[in-house]
């Protein structure tokens, strides 16, 4: 017997050990099956969200009810009560509380004249708050005769009287599924409408208390979910105040509507208003609209979309709505438009907590606010023209720009669907406590799932039990959801500008360049030609170009340069348009896309190469597991490939023409890869000088090989890296600064036919290297030479050493400190190495005057080559704080140290930093502000390369090049690129203090 009756109630869902006493103590349950009569009461249980908590609730409300065998003897007759009572004491334990306090209000959810079944009106709503406090509701300015706290108590308590109504109505068809389904739209409307009500009432009790003037006028605005009446169980109520004549008597009214309605009822947040929190309670009607003419951002306006007086003085808030609504319908033609709009979903997506972003159904990816703000978004782009655009309500405004075609009609039904499934699962939670909350429950916790999920009134599915259909219901929507700017705002453009086949509304182009404008195009018109020219025509293509575009134009959107991206993506379409794979790679690869939308939206330098080396999108791709990552592939064996791979070239010009093309494809994958933030700066300079390194070996040998014919080399040539390519230090826009070196290959060669050899094929290597491409420059620069541009290009090692020995100038001997063999005889590097260390490591040191000089050089330098115009404080080679001060500082510690101490014998500039700081030449502090300047001013002038396709040293002041620059720098692309500004600036001042204690001798 105990047994069946175990299973008989948990197949009732009851699985509490308690469950079978409390229903043999209420009169339902008998040995093991309900008593006759209370059969229907027991499925109805079932049907709970949760039986055993509507059971416990059930038997507290039976032991505080004065009448419960009457509330029986309902239950067994009456279909709506048992679903509304008991899907309601399942659902929410803070309403089953209030049900329990005041057992006599179980009226409210039985079918007779006291249930107040929706839709009741906001009069009958209003009258039956404001008679709770003892207000007349036909007055014009109702004053309450109950105040203080007994008004809170009658008015909080009139309130839950009105949820439990609300709350059974909607909870109905959870507990009973022939009785009607309340939709969630009719919901919010009617909380909103409560809301209203409360506010209305807390006015009458604050009139009754202070007793303002009789010339006082205070009218209340609702804004946000209460005036678009989609408001929550549990939300703050927006209000805006605006008052007439006494202000400061309107204002203590405002303040204890605030302080009474937040009590009884719900938060009341009036930090909308002009100012914020810092701006007045209440002003007049003329100062919001000389506010809003003067100061407003365009995010005010776009929050007044939902303006709508809810309480007080009717006129006033009339006449309020009228002033506003003109500036709400031209805000989106104001030129910060965009910037604001941009700024105002970057402050959604900041509020979510990483470890809540999974789970948020309001402000997450594809959450509620997702939806909201495109549907704004497009009302105030569209709602300039077209009326029938402006309404408060998310779901009303969404159905009218399907209406209207601007948005296509089966987008909006699903955008629709979900966003009342999410705002369901929305309502469902705060009931449950009466809390504010917008979290889905950890997945851990199926429990609290499989809740929710009935509460929602999900069911299995034969392959998902209730807790798998949630989560898969709530994963589908967010995906949909998530798709919200393709859906919205894309796709209408697509069918503006092409020949897809649509069944309802086109947007007209003068409709499509308005959005396009308001998403950050500067040209509209240009972006649609675009768009028609890539969607043109009836190919598989076009066909293709039509699925991806709506994707890759979100991306761009937000990028610092919609327009030259576009231009890009058209010019990289039609130059791989004969590719098989590129369009595939597009569609099938999200990443690729998104990342390709990135740089192009950002880099000029990317597509220019891009179209020669179009296999670089294949690495864009997420590597498979256990396979590395191609954008960040060793440079060594990059160099490796490089060398390999020319050497099977059959002749010279094959030979160039191979190590050019793969220089071509590793800048871009290195540029790909450091605008994507895969590499440090450091290693994109190494990489980037591994790559120059491997086409100067590689030309070098080809060109040898082909300038000796088939008779024997006569000379033996090294190539001695200057410069940054000497301290592995390249940049983007960087020249290889070289020299050349050479020695006779055996005893019967002399020094002139070695010499004469040699600069045959260095003359060579520079022609070939130097050609005319669509490329980045390959300039050989052999200008630190001995006697410069006047002396030979190619030197024997006996010519150096007399040179160095009798001519040798102090910046020659700094020049020295970079030089590295980088290619040609190993051996011949290395003497050449032996010869310089003496000059450039002198061992007393650097004297007095050579000192002197080198400060006098800098100065001049600094001085006369700074172009004109050019800004000091940002120029990144000669600017305070930049490469050039931080350069000349370690070399002019290695000239009087590197005698001394051999760990200072490094080409690289952060190398020879960090062995200064080790040898105590530097303070680590001074030490980590050189390495900050040097490496932000390098990645600043490696980003200004990126961006505008073509060297420069000098950051831009201003403008979308700004803008482009700080977003490859990692700032937002939708920020403020003046942050980047402050930060370059800061750290390359603190550079320049310790380059004048340092370098100068300043006492700072």
């Amino acid at each position: 017997m105990a047994d069946r009756t175990r299973t008989s109630l948990a197949r009732l869902g009851l699985t509490e050990a308690w469950a079978e006493d409390t229903l043999r103590e209420l009169g339902w349950w008998a040995g093991d099956r309900p008593v006759a009569g209370a059969e229907e009461i027991m499925w109805a249980l079932a049907r709970s969200p949760d039986p055993d908590l509507a059971l416990r609730q059930v038997e507290r409300f039976a032991q505080a009810a004065t009448d419960w065998k009457r509330v029986d003897g309902e239950l067994r007759t009456d279909v709506g009560l048992r679903g509304r009572l008991f899907a309601l004491l399942g659902s929410s334990t803070a309403l089953g509380d209030h049900l329990i306090t005041h057992p006599d209000r179980w009226p409210l959810l039985a079918d007779g004249p006291d249930r107040r079944d929706p839709p009741p009106d906001l009069a009958r709503r209003r009258a039956n708050l404001l008679r709770a406090v003892g207000a007349d509701p036909d007055a014009d300015r109702p004053r309450a005769q109950v105040t203080g706290a007994a008004a809170v108590i009658a008015l909080r308590t009139a309130y839950r009287d009105e949820l439990v109504g609300l709350a059974g109505a909607d909870l109905a068809a959870v507990g009973e599924q022939s009785l009607p389904v309340m939709e969630v739209d009719e919901v919010a409307a009617q909380l909103a409408d409560l809301a209203a009500a409360a506010i209305g009432a807390a006015l009458a009790v604050s009139t009754e208390e202070i007793d303002p003037p009789a010339d006082t006028r205070l009218a209340v605005i609702a804004m946000g979910k209460c005036g678009g009446r989609e408001l929550n169980y549990v939300s703050d109520v927006d209000v805006i105040f605006v008052g007439e004549g006494d202000i400061a008597a309107a204002t203590k009214l405002a303040s204890r509507v605030m302080r009474i309605a937040g009590e009884a009822c719900f938060e009341v947040d009036a930090n909308l208003r002009p100012e914020g929190r810092q701006g007045a309670l209440v002003r007049t009607l003329d100062g919001h609209v000389t506010y809003y003419r003067r100061w407003a951002k365009t995010w005010e306006f776009q929050a007044l979309l939902k303006a709508r007086p809810i309480a007080g003085d009717a006129a006033l808030g009339q006449a309020y709505a009228e002033a506003v609504a003109p500036m709400v319908w031209t805000a989106a033609g104001r030129d910060d438009f965009v910037a604001d709009v941009q700024a105002m979903r970057r402050r959604v997506e900041e509020h979510v907590r990483p470890d809540h972003a999974e789970r948020e159904l309001k402000l997450g990816r594809g959450g509620l606010r997702d939806v909201e703000f495109a549907v704004q978004l497009l009302q105030l782009v569209h709602g300039r023209t077209d009326e029938t655009l402006r309404s408060p309500s998310t779901l009303e405004a969404l159905a009218a720009l399907a209406d209207g075609g601007y948005v296509g009609r089966d987008d909006g039904a699903n955008l629709a669907a979900s966003y009342r499934f999410l705002r369901l699962l929305e309502h469902r939670l705060q009931l449950q406590r009466m809390r504010r909350t917008h979290l889905l429950p950890a997945q851990t916790d199926t429990d609290a799932l499989r809740w929710l999920a009935r509460a929602a009134r999900l069911r299995p599915d034969g392959r998902h039990d209730v807790v798998g259909v949630l989560m898969n219901e709530w994963q589908r929507n967010a995906r949909r959801v998530r798709r919200l700017h393709e859906k919205l705002f894309y796709r209408p453009l697509l069918q503006a500008v092409s020949r897809l086949s649509v069944a309802d509304s086109r947007l007209s182009e003068k409709a499509a360049a308005a959005r396009l404008k308001a998403l950050g195009w500067a040209s509209p018109e240009g972006a649609l030609g675009h768009l028609r020219a890539l969607t043109g025509g009836v190919t598989r293509a076009a066909s293709i170009q039509q699925t991806l575009l709506p994707v890759l134009l979100d991306g761009l959107a937000v990028t610092p340069d919609p327009d030259r991206g576009l231009l890009a993506y058209r010019q990289v379409s039609e130059a791989l348009a004969t590719t098989p794979w590129y369009l595939r790679l597009l569609r099938d690869e999200g990443q690729v896309a998104e990342r390709l939308m990135y740089l192009l939206g950002t880099s000029a330098l990317v597509p220019d190469l891009l179209v020669r080396a179009p296999e670089i999108l294949r690495v864009l791709a997420t590597p498979s597991p256990g396979q590395p990552d191609e954008l960040t592939r060793d440079p060594a064996t990059v160099g490796q490939w490089l060398l390999a791979a020319v050497s099977r070239q059959p002749d010279l010009t094959s030979a160039v023409a191979s190590a050019r093309s793969m220089r071509r494809h590793e800048m871009l994958r290195v540029a790909c890869a450091d605008l994507l933030g895969k590499l440090s700066v450091v290693e994109v300079c190494e990489a980037l000088s591994v790559v120059w390194i491997a086409v100067l070996r590689a030309t070098l040998a080809a060109t040898t090989k082909d300038v000796a014919g088939t008779g024997p080399v006569p000379a033996r040539i090294a190539v001695i890296g200057m410069g940054r390519l000497g301290g592995a230090e390249l940049g983007y826009s960087s020249d290889a600064d070289v020299m050349f070196v050479c020695a006779p290959a055996s005893p019967e060669v002399t020094d002139a036919a070695a010499v004469k050899f040699a600069t045959s094929v260095v003359e060579g290597v520079r022609r070939r290297l130097g050609d005319p491409s669509p490329d980045p420059a390959l300039i050989v620069d052999a200008d630190l030479r001995p006697e410069g541009r006047s002396g030979p290009l190619v030197r024997t090692l006996k010519s150096y050493r007399d040179y160095y020995t009798r001519w040798s100038e102090p910046w020659e001997a700094q020049a020295l400190l970079r030089a590295k063999p980088v290619a040609g005889d190993v051996e011949l590097g290395r003497e050449f190495v032996e010869l310089i260390d003496p000059i450039r490591y002198p061992g007393e040191g650097l004297p007095a005057e050579a000192v002197t000089e080198i400060r006098r050089i800098k100065s001049r330098v600094d001085a006369e080559r700074l172009p004109r115009g050019a800004d000091r404080t940002t120029h990144t080679k000669l600017g305070h704080g930049g490469l050039a001060d931080v350069e000349w500082t370690v070399q002019l510690l290695q000239l009087q140290h590197a005698g001394d101490n051999p760990e200072l014998r490094t080409t690289s500039t952060l190398d020879g930093l960090r062995e200064a700081a080790e040898a105590g030449l530097l303070t680590a502090d001074d030490a980590a502000e050189l390495r900050a300047g040097w490496e932000l001013a390098t990645r600043a002038r490696n980003a200004i390369m990126l961006v505008k396709g073509k060297p420069g040293d000098q950051l831009p002041r201003s403008g979308r090049e700004l803008a482009a620059v700080a977003a490859a720098l990692g700032y937002p692309a939708d920020g403020d690129p003046g942050r980047f500004l402050d930060d370059y600036c800061r750290t390359t001042r603190r550079a320049r203090a310790v380059v004048e204690r340092v370098f100068y001798g300043w006492d700072i």
